[in-house]
């Protein structure tokens, strides 16, 4: 409703080029084949850095998440975006999001720490229950960001320092 109003008191250029770059945004934007995240090149640059530790995935919820953690500058490993979490009252289960994209991605061995980074929520932790139950019998080690985050907050709200000491405090779960 809010861009309703603000378009209709847009100069007709502004409204003409904002516009053009949503269009622009589906035209380019797509998911990244390996992790998920929004890219407009696939594989993403996080995917393709040999700066980055395959040996660890950091599971988030959604892309915006990989955006809250990157910001702290302290995690350096590969990403996987579920696109959701498990939600049987608003109807998504464990097929509604990219947990068989994770399991494939994890058959390999290459991986030895899966750090579980949904929100801290009583989604978010149905889901990180859910994920442990699946990966800890491939033999990986699976942590859970530390407690520094409220439950009922969300990730990409959370300021650098708490997102710093969540990582760094990270339990085996």
């Amino acid at each position: 409703m809010i861009l309703t109003y603000y378009l209709l008191r847009a100069p007709e250029e502004q409204a003409r080029l904002l516009a053009e770059a949503i269009l622009s945004v589906k035209q380019k934007v797509t998911l990244c084949s390996i992790c998920f995240n929004v890219t407009e090149s696939d594989p993403c640059l996080i995917c393709r850095s040999n700066q980055r530790n395959p040996s660890k995935i950091c599971i988030v919820e959604q892309p915006q998440d990989i955006l809250a953690l990157e910001h702290t500058k302290i995690y350096k490993g590969l990403y996987h975006v579920l696109h959701g979490a498990i939600s049987p009252t608003e109807g998504v289960g464990t097929g509604d999001i990219k947990i068989n994209e994770l399991m494939k991605r994890l058959q390999d061995g290459s991986v030895n720490e899966v750090i579980l980074a949904t929100n801290p929520n009583l989604e978010g932790e149905q889901t990180a229950m859910y994920l442990n139950k699946l990966i800890s019998p491939l033999g990986i080690r699976v942590t859970r960001l530390a407690r520094g985050l409220l439950f009922g907050t969300e990730l990409e709200y959370a300021d650098d320092v708490t997102l710093t000491r969540a990582l760094e405090g990270r339990q085996e779960f």
